[in-house]
């Protein structure tokens, strides 16, 4: 197996069969400290007939109060409890999330692609209140998809017209800092694509109100084009011109009275006691994206350069990708917050790096909480295990990498192996007494993953506990009359 922990591409695999086409769903949401709304079917499309592959799920200004921001340290926050509750059910496994105070990243995958979802990292950086503080600033999750490394990265920045350039600089700084423990990709830039998505909070800048409004009522949308910051500033800042955006064809998303669609009405209270001015309404919620552009020319690169530049381009010929939006709008029936939310839709096309997942694994015999069972499982392809690897046995439909009944540790409970197959044991006293339908899942502490799943499988009743009257239910009835008899 690899010391290193770094992917190698599959050589067995067969060119007609490692293309794929990958549906992204993406929405990003300033909730104004909200709670969850009870129904977010269109915000997630689930009535489409296209389901996504990936779900990710950026939000701005969760509450986070001191009380509620530990609890959420603890336990699931409500927002992530909402769109795990709906997903896990389709068969959507959470497989990273980052929170940073009020910012939320949350990415899903659909269960058949997670084995090949690696290299899994998260950080953050502040940029709020001398870079001290969590109200703005970025969350990102990187990742290895099918071998391609992507980024997401969530931001709040700056607030108010003026402080463009400072949004800018914000960006750049969180840009700059943010690394990873990945030689392909320690930087944001290094990645081979990288999504950019928040409240980036830009404003349209010289038109009026009356102007602005106009525009949006007779859905002109394109006058107010060229005053928009982000795009006014994507004419002289480099790093903004390598990102793209589909057109603004939609409402502007800020700023809205709460419980409503009419745009900011009320009157703002000055020092000296006279009304300010309404806002203006604003694209401040945006999703852009970036493909790594192929490495231009060095006239004086050292060797090292060359060979990693060299190793680029033949990788991006080798297994291209290529992105399509096929949608960019906003969601105006939620009205919970001052900003609607924003959705984007993709097409990933690309060429596998591997199709093969790099363990197999299967529950040998049959299981129930009577007897102590066996997993059988076979490295299919070289990686980096770890005395930290284990095996977990889930429910059908589990949420996330955490949601397991029970796990062993792949070395300390190995009790038989050779070349092609090890046996690695499991107690029975950790198995469900109930049964049910279950998946076993191969975790690498190195690569920060599931890289194996097993065919679900059924684990019986136990017959013990059936004739005992040791079933659950029994149980929290002979409970339920102990106390009352108590009483």
């Amino acid at each position: 197996m690899m010391e290193e922990n770094e992917e190698q591409p599959d050589d067995h695999q067969s060119p007609e069969k490692d293309r794929g086409r990958f549906r992204l769903h993406m929405v990003t949401w300033n909730v104004a400290t909200a709670d969850p709304p009870k129904d977010v079917a269109s915000l997630l499309h689930l009535n489409s007939p296209k389901t996504p592959d990936l779900y990710v799920i950026g939000l701005q200004e969760v509450y986070s109060r001191p009380v509620r921001f530990v609890s959420d340290m603890v336990f699931d926050d409500p927002w992530s409890q909402l769109f795990i509750s709906i997903l896990a059910p389709r068969h959507y496994v959470k497989v990273s999330s980052m929170r940073m105070q009020g910012l939320l990243l949350l990415f899903f995958s659909k269960l058949e692609h997670v084995p090949f979802i690696r290299d899994i990292q998260a950080t953050y950086t502040r940029t709020g209140i001398f870079g001290y503080w969590g109200n703005k600033g970025g969350v990102s999750v990187r990742l290895s998809f099918y071998g391609h490394t992507l980024c997401f990265l969530n931001c709040h920045l700056a607030a108010h017209m003026k402080y463009a350039n400072e949004r800018v600089d914000e960006f750049e700084r969180i840009v700059d800092t943010q690394t990873f423990d990945c030689k392909k990709a320690p930087r944001i830039m290094d990645h081979r694509l990288v999504f950019w998505f928040g409240d980036l909070n830009f404003r349209i800048q010289d038109h009026g109100m009356h102007f602005v409004r106009s525009c949006i009522n007779n859905q002109t949308y394109s006058l107010l084009w060229s005053h928009d910051q982000l795009i006014m500033l994507k004419e002289k800042e480099q790093l903004l011109q390598e990102f793209e955006e589909g057109p603004l064809d939609f409402q502007p998303t800020y700023k809205f009275d709460l419980n409503s669609d009419t745009y900011d009405s009320r009157l703002y209270a000055t020092w000296f006691g006279f009304n300010g001015k309404k806002r203006k309404p604003a694209w401040t919620d945006r999703i852009l994206w970036r493909v790594r552009p192929k490495s231009p020319p060095n006239d004086e690169p050292d060797l090292k350069d060359v060979k990693g530049r060299k190793q680029l381009k033949e990788e991006e010929e080798e297994y291209p990708l290529k992105v399509r939006q096929d949608l960019y709008t906003s969601s105006m029936e939620y009205s919970i917050s001052d900003h609607k939310p924003v959705i984007g839709i993709f097409t990933l096309e690309l060429t596998k790096m591997y199709q093969t997942p790099l363990v197999s694994l299967h529950a040998e015999g049959d299981w129930s909480a009577d007897i102590d069972s066996m997993v059988l499982y076979s490295p299919l392809q070289p990686f980096p295990s770890s005395t930290w690897d284990w095996i977990g046995l889930y429910k059908v439909g589990f949420s996330s990498v955490s949601d397991y009944i029970t796990y062993s540790w792949v070395k300390d409970d190995e009790v038989a192996f050779n070349e092609e197959v090890m046996q690695v044991f499991m107690s029975k006293e950790e198995i469900p007494v109930r049964g049910g339908e279950c998946v076993l899942c191969y975790y690498s502490n190195s690569l920060r993953c599931i890289i194996g799943i097993s065919e679900p499988f059924k684990v019986q009743e136990s017959k013990v506990a059936v004739a005992e009257g040791l079933l659950p239910e029994r149980i929290n009835g002979l409970d339920k009359i102990a106390r009352s008899e108590d009483f």
